[in-house]
Formats: structure tokens, C-alpha cells, sequence
């Protein structure tokens, strides 16, 4: 079992589903590391994005709103930063702010970029995971640091009766080295 196979699995997974759609940067051409664990998901299921993570988050509650699960791809945590004001103050209390009539389900896929073979440096390398979890308080926040939780953390996700959105956080020095 290794980490880059169980993401391809869940992604492969969620691909099947009718309901979803994948958007963010290098969905659908090769850019960085979560492209490569998206080549089993039809191509007419991605949206490619540019370098706006504050709309692409906002993008991706509206797309959720419609009934779609949106899997959401930033490739660095440090760049999910930029979309901190949909992601908290509008994902995170939509439930509240509607009376829990609004429950769209965002799923949000972010790495802590590698620093082995090549540190990337800190604007590409933070692990905010501790913040997150504080910041946040409807959205789930999952750190995926074992090969064998990917799958089962995915799956329950999607199958979610309520509803949640959640915050899966990757680890890129673990796409080779787990």
C-alpha cells in the first residue's frame, strides 16, 4: 500500500460518481504532484483553473450549492491561504448563516509541499494543519499521513449523510517516500 497509489484510488473513486467534479490548478495539465494522482478521472470531469485560489474556492461552494461534490485542488497549503476568506467565512458558516438549509460538500485537497529532493523553499513548504483545525468548526480538517487512512477518509467523505465539507491535507514528501 503506498500513499500515491491510495490517493489514485480515492480520486479514481470519486471520478466514478456522477455527482462530482474536479477543478484547481494542474487538474488537467501536468503542473505539480496532484495531477499525477488524477489520471484515472475522466477528463471531462476536471475544470482547469488559473492562479485565483479566492475565487476558485468560491467557485467551488456554488458548484456544491448546485448539488455537485466538488473535489477542490490547491497544490500548496500555503497557496490555500489565498482563499482563507471563502473558506472561513463562507464554507465554514454557510450552515449557520442559512439555518443549516445550505449544506453544500466541498472536498479539499492540499499538499505541505516536499522538501526532498528539492526544498521549495517557505513559501511552498508550510504545514498549517494545527491552525486550521483551530480556524475552522463545520469543515473537517484530515491529515492524510498514512497510506492506509487515504481510501477509507475519502470514502467516508463522499458518503458524508450530513454533508460536510472537508480539508484533506497531503504530505509531498510522502508521494514517494510512503
Amino acid at each position: 500500500m503506498k500513499y500515491k497509489n491510495e490517493l489514485i484510488k480515492s480520486m479514481s473513486f470519486l471520478g466514478q460518481k456522477k455527482d462530482t467534479i474536479f477543478l484547481g490548478q494542474s487538474v488537467s495539465y501536468s503542473g505539480n504532484a496532484i495531477y499525477n494522482t488524477l489520471k484515472e478521472v475522466p477528463l471531462n470531469k476536471k475544470i482547469e483553473m488559473p492562479v485565483f485560489e479566492d475565487v476558485q474556492m468560491g467557485i467551488s461552494i456554488g458548484m456544491a450549492l448546485n448539488n455537485y461534490v466538488v473535489i477542490s485542488c490547491f497544490p500548496r497549503f500555503d497557496f490555500l491561504i489565498c482563499a482563507m476568506n471563502q473558506l472561513v467565512n463562507h464554507l465554514d458558516k454557510i450552515r449557520q448563516m442559512s439555518r443549516n438549509e445550505m449544506k453544500p460538500k466541498v472536498l479539499i485537497r492540499t499538499s505541505i509541499g516536499s522538501k526532498s529532493p528539492l526544498d521549495g523553499g517557505p513559501q511552498h513548504t508550510q504545514n498549517y494543519t494545527n491552525e486550521m483545525k483551530k480556524i475552522l468548526s463545520e469543515v473537517k480538517v484530515v491529515f492524510l499521513d498514512k497510506p492506509k487512512m487515504i481510501f477509507p477518509a475519502f470514502k467516508k467523505a463522499y458518503e458524508d449523510k450530513n454533508s460536510h465539507s472537508y480539508l484533506f491535507i497531503e504530505h509531498g514528501d510522502f508521494y514517494n517516500q510512503k
